[in-house]
């Protein structure tokens, strides 16, 4: 059942994410497009430019839970490198538990009604030709939603590692890929 709800977490989280990073390339037309009729025509909309905006916060709030399943959020390497494969698991227990997820609640907790007063009042931007704003707020409260969930994801995998129920197949990636092989291995086989 738990490895049933993961993977379909991941899955999930992993198609947003790789949409979502198409919003890159639909940012850079606009603003490619938006630019050319401002030189050639003089004239823009600031419509334009907040959908540029809009664009960038859905890549960046819809590919944050993909990042988390990728193991590609920030770590302090030069630490973390330095300690075994079973304290860094612990320690990603203990963040997840104590800051990610309390966080992402907190954010869903706080984002939810900020989103509900802002559709409810029709709310658009006060610059002249401004686009709706609550779906910008959709964007805050629906990432955060995948982040928590995709939390709650890692913790029950870290857990599963450490208890030995779940091999960890997780490679490096992204800055951890480039650590020296020697850097994953424990200093005896009591830490582990």
């Amino acid at each position: 059942m738990v490895s049933a709800l993961i993977r379909l977490i991941d899955g999930v989280n992993e198609r947003v994410g790789k949409i979502a990073a198409w919003a890159i390339l639909a940012a850079i037309l606009v603003s490619a497009i938006n630019a050319i009729i401002r030189k050639v025509f003089g004239t823009s909309s600031n419509a334009w430019l907040e959908l540029q905006w809009y664009l960038f916060g859905a890549t960046f709030m819809l590919a944050a839970a993909w990042t988390l399943k990728s193991n590609e959020h920030i770590r302090i390497d030069i630490i973390s490198s330095r300690l075994s494969k079973r304290w860094r698991d612990w320690i990603d227990v203990f963040c997840h538990v104590f800051f990610l997820l309390p966080f992402a609640g907190l954010m869903i907790w706080l984002g939810v009604p900020y989103f509900l007063n802002s559709f409810a009042s029709g709310e658009v931007s006060s610059s002249a030709g401004g686009l709706a704003i609550w779906p910008a707020k959709a964007l805050i409260v629906a990432g955060f939603i995948m982040l928590f969930l995709q939390a709650l994801s890692e913790l029950a995998k870290r857990l599963q590692i450490i208890a030995g129920l779940r091999p960890d197949d997780a490679r490096p990636t992204g800055h951890a890929a480039a650590l020296p092989p020697e850097a994953d291995t424990p200093a005896s086989a009591h830490d582990r």
